[in-house]
């Protein structure tokens, strides 16, 4: 891709009070979970998580929004956007936006959260300061154009917070105060936490079958706290594939549940990079050929 600077806002030294305040917050009140456990507010947050992290970040905004690696109804994206939005990492454009120029520049200058910066800043110090995930509208135009249109993902990149505190009121009705604790406050600190662990530790410790231009590794410990998403240089030498975990021992959850909703007839034009062939296309394209 071109260079992308003209298009950031020039505030390099911007630091977002607002993003430590609440992202603080929430590490604090996520203490509370260490002495209010029962099993109602662990599944609760189990669930909560797995609907966050899996069918939201993983399938929606990652495989399917940001790289396209494979089709659903509009009906259903907007559902799973709309889950994506409950792990509160930001809406779907600003979301997509910066892993696509994270993909454009991986590990150089622009990265936005690249670990040679240091592994502070690719875990969360990134989010703290400079652009963050607040792009102006020429880069989302640039780099998220097929988002941009879509008036619903418009309104969830602006309102992403109101899907929790309306979870957060339904948790509270069924189990009090200590249930939304465990299954808003602490899922979502370890949701960031696993998440960021794919910026950071996937950059930093664990294999490389693909000789990539940047330091891209397979982390099966990152893949297991993510629903498949460890599996990152499997991922960055070929992004479009909806498939990350390319043999038996490399468990994909998110693959698993792709293929679920393939079978149903919901997910169509599935990229899914097949080790043996070497072949990337949709499977309707390799049966053909």
């Amino acid at each position: 891709m071109q260079n992308v600077i003209e298009f950031e806002p020039s505030h390099p030294d911007r630091i977002h009070w607002n993003t430590i305040f609440f992202v603080a917050a929430f590490h604090i009140v996520a203490i509370a979970a260490l002495f209010t456990f029962s099993w109602q507010n662990l599944t609760a947050a189990f669930i909560t998580w797995w609907v966050a992290g899996s069918w939201g970040i993983g399938l929606c905004y990652h495989r399917l929004l940001t790289h396209r690696g494979f089709t659903v109804p509009r009906w259903l994206m907007r559902i799973m956007a709309t889950c994506a939005t409950l792990a509160i990492q930001a809406g779907p454009i600003a979301w997509v936006t910066t892993h696509r120029i994270h993909h454009a520049f991986t590990d150089m200058e622009r990265d936005p959260h690249s670990p040679r910066n240091g592994t502070y800043w690719s875990h969360i110090g990134w989010i703290f300061s400079g652009t963050a995930q607040v792009h102006s509208e020429a880069t989302r135009q640039r780099y998220s154009p097929d988002l941009v249109k879509d008036k619903y993902l418009c309104f969830l990149d602006n309102y992403y917070y109101l899907t929790p505190i309306v979870v957060g009121l339904g948790l509270f009705l069924i189990g009090g105060w200590t249930m939304v604790v465990w299954a808003i406050i602490f899922r979502t600190v370890l949701g960031w936490h696993f998440t960021w662990l794919v910026n950071s530790a996937t950059h930093l410790w664990g294999s490389r079958r693909f000789e990539t231009r940047d330091d891209s590794r397979n982390n099966a410990l990152v893949a297991a706290l993510t629903f498949g998403e460890g599996w990152h240089n499997n991922h960055h030498a070929y992004p479009r594939s909806a498939k990350h975990g390319l043999t038996w021992f490399e468990f994909d959850v998110n693959w698993v549940q792709l293929q679920i909703l393939e079978k149903l007839g919901l997910a169509k034009n599935v990229y899914a990079y097949d080790i043996a062939t070497e072949s990337e296309a949709p499977k309707e394209l390799r049966v053909a050929a």
